[in-house]
């Protein structure tokens, strides 16, 4: 009995696997940004370009999805020459010495409607740390140019800075601890 009971969860398992689809990023439409609080009087924005991401999932409202994100920190873009040249420093990304930040998700739930939470490990500046973020499922529908069928998120929770050891010398009255993270996104079916 437990030698069947084994195959078939086998069987299952290997079903699912079988299933799953992936999704990968249209870079071209899809943003990952960045508030944080200067001063504590106004918020300074940034982005970083997703150099890679994909999502794996076999039901099609990705109640099981897995995420992955990989994007440039060198790419740091603030719209300010001077002040993206001191991010990828060492005071700040040290960009040279951590040249990528990574997202791997370890569970995406549905909450309600379109709302999901995603859970994982985010990877910056040497420091890996869980993260939960908020998640807005925005539908799928076919591009009419390349007649793919496209998937479109958008994405936001915060982090601190102090957690992954960015600016660790700069009080939070001159620079938030607080960073909000935003990504807009668009997938294109495998």
């Amino acid at each position: 009995m437990k030698k069947a009971t084994i195959i078939a969860a086998l069987l299952i398992a290997s079903a699912a696997t079988t299933f799953a689809q992936t999704w990968s990023i249209d870079k071209a439409h899809s943003r990952l940004g960045f508030n944080v609080t200067h001063m504590g009087i106004s918020e300074t924005s940034g982005s970083f370009k997703i150099t890679d991401a994909k999502i794996t999932s076999s039901k099609p409202d990705f109640s099981d999805a897995v995420v992955e994100l990989t994007a440039d920190v060198k790419s740091v873009n603030t719209e300010n020459e001077m002040r993206d040249k001191h991010l990828q420093g060492a005071d700040f990304f040290d960009a040279e010495k951590y040249p990528t930040l990574t997202f791997k998700s370890t569970s995406f739930k549905k909450v309600s409607g379109k709302k999901y939470k995603v859970a994982g490990q985010l990877t910056l500046h040497g420091v890996t740390k869980p993260v939960e973020l908020d998640v807005t499922f925005n539908g799928t529908v076919e591009n009419p140019m390349s007649k793919k069928t496209m998937a479109g998120f958008n994405i936001a929770g915060i982090v601190k800075r102090s957690e992954f050891g960015i600016a660790t010398g700069m009080p939070a009255t001159m620079l938030g601890d607080g960073v909000a993270l935003q990504a807009s996104t668009e997938f294109q079916k495998d």
